[in-house]
């Protein structure tokens, strides 16, 4: 709360949107009509930060698949999430950009970007068009909690309290369009801290949750090619000093390994509820397991089942364009005086981090076994124990859950109170569909707001 020994600002207005992402932003594009005061408060210094860093090495703004694989990419909230997107899904994003004067093209994936990639341009032309619609901006503002209402006040105008730099600010709005994001990237403002904010209002909200992460390998070892077994880890976890040394690849991978990836693979898991996974792609090695596209890919049934049983066993492809038989194949043909590695490299094309990482989970003996590497090659078992921290994912899943919502994204323990974005109970895989959702979600709020506030002074 303000420090009460500091005089307060006081401010008044119809529409107080508190986050600057992609659904804040697109929140006040739909409230801001003529006779509405809107104002957008954000705890950075500059708005957009994290859709800006998102878009550094290229802005996916969404994908092109049809809107039937579209949908489903929202697992178990695309029900919830179905009717937003058929008001503005992966079409209307691309039209609303072309209206910005942005340029867009589809990828060879099916995902869609700017012309020119950057994610700057576009945040720019959008400042502009919501400033030129009156849109007011507060920057430095951390939003702290509810107020109470000052003598003659409406009733149903609500109070907001903000720390800035100078002094506390007091904000009396009408309708108030919460779009404070998740709890990943807190250096770029979605802490997460909003949840107590809410919860004491009676608001139901799931655990947040890392969506779109890296996870934790358990370290292999070489004791007749069996890995540590999860009640060693855990004992180790739980009170060893060896525990560091249970997780990740061994000092030798790491050390040669760590940042490269493992390009032109592929990954299949299928979790205790029967739920399965399979694509090909490509994803990093890091100093404690695997992170990158693919794996954010599988990351949901991999969180949710190391949740449920204590770990989750992928399996690795390191050569899906051929077969196991072509593999095996391969494999017995003769090598002559060649070197192992010589042999792989010539007749598989292996090399580098693929045949590290065979060589960390096997022993010498199973890698002069054709039937036994040429399982390895097809199907290597890659056991993941933890979650890399919710700050480090790329996205959250849990949030406000859409039960606490009625159909216009408002709050049914609070009524005039709109949320919107990544700090609803939703996640979906990197590939445009996060942004997608943000901005369809941001606009219904935005637009509902405005109509409550018409309902209000009819």
């Amino acid at each position: 709360m303000p420090d009460t020994s500091t005089p307060t600002d006081s401010l008044h207005c119809d529409v107080a949107i508190i986050g600057g992402g992609p659904a804040g932003l697109m929140a006040a594009e739909m409230a801001a009509v003529p006779g509405v005061s809107v104002h957008v408060f954000d705890a950075m210094p500059s708005v957009g930060r994290k859709f800006l860093l998102a878009g550094k090495g290229g802005l996916n703004l969404t994908h092109s698949e049809p809107f039937d694989n579209f949908v489903q990419r929202y697992g178990q909230a695309q029900e919830a999430i179905a009717a937003t997107l058929q008001q503005f899904g992966a079409e209307q994003l691309c039209e609303w950009a072309h209206g910005l004067g942005i340029e867009t093209f589809v990828g060879t994936s099916g995902r869609v970007f700017p012309k020119d990639m950057k994610a700057a341009p576009l945040l720019r032309a959008w400042l502009h068009r919501l400033r030129s619609q009156g849109v007011i901006f507060h920057s430095r503002h951390r939003w702290e909690g509810w107020g109470t209402h000052a003598a003659g006040e409406p009733a149903q105008a609500r109070v907001l309290q903000f720390t800035t730099p100078e002094k506390p600010v007091q904000v009396h709005a009408r309708a108030i369009v919460l779009a404070l994001g998740g709890a990943s990237w807190a250096r770029l403002g979605s802490d997460g801290q909003w949840t107590p904010l809410l919860q004491q209002n009676g608001v139901d909200i799931a655990p947040l949750r890392p969506a779109n992460c890296g996870f934790d390998t358990v370290r292999h070892t070489q004791d007749g090619g069996e890995g540590e077994t999860r009640r060693d880890f855990l004992r180790n976890l739980l009170g060893g000093s060896d525990a560091a040394e249970s997780v990740g690849w061994s000092e030798h991978f790491t050390e040669r390994f760590a940042g490269q990836p493992f390009k032109s693979v592929a990954i299949s898991f299928t979790d205790s509820a029967g739920r399965a996974f399979q694509r090909r792609g490509e994803f990093v090695a890091t100093a404690t397991g695997v992170e990158g596209s693919l794996i954010y890919a599988v990351s949901a049934l991999l969180r949710d089942e190391i949740e449920a049983k204590g770990s989750a066993t992928l399996e690795l492809d390191l050569l899906p364009a051929l077969s196991h038989e072509r593999v095996l194949q391969e494999l017995r043909h003769p090598r002559g005086s060649r070197s192992l590695s010589s042999h792989l490299k010539s007749r598989l094309h292996l090399e580098g981090i693929k045949t590290g990482v065979l060589y960390e989970y096997l022993s010498k003996e199973e890698m002069t076994q054709p039937d036994t590497l040429a399982r390895a090659i097809k199907g290597l078992p890659i056991t993941v124990v933890a979650a890399r921290p919710v700050d480090e994912a790329i996205s959250t899943a849990g949030g406000v859950r859409f039960s606490a919502l009625d159909e216009h994204y408002m709050l049914r323990s609070m009524p005039g109170v709109f949320c919107a974005g990544e700090m609803l109970d939703w996640e979906a895989p990197t590939g445009g569909y996060l942004l997608t959702a943000c901005c369809a979600m941001g606009r219904v709020a935005g637009q509902d707001a405005r109509a409550y506030l018409q309902r209000a002074s009819a």
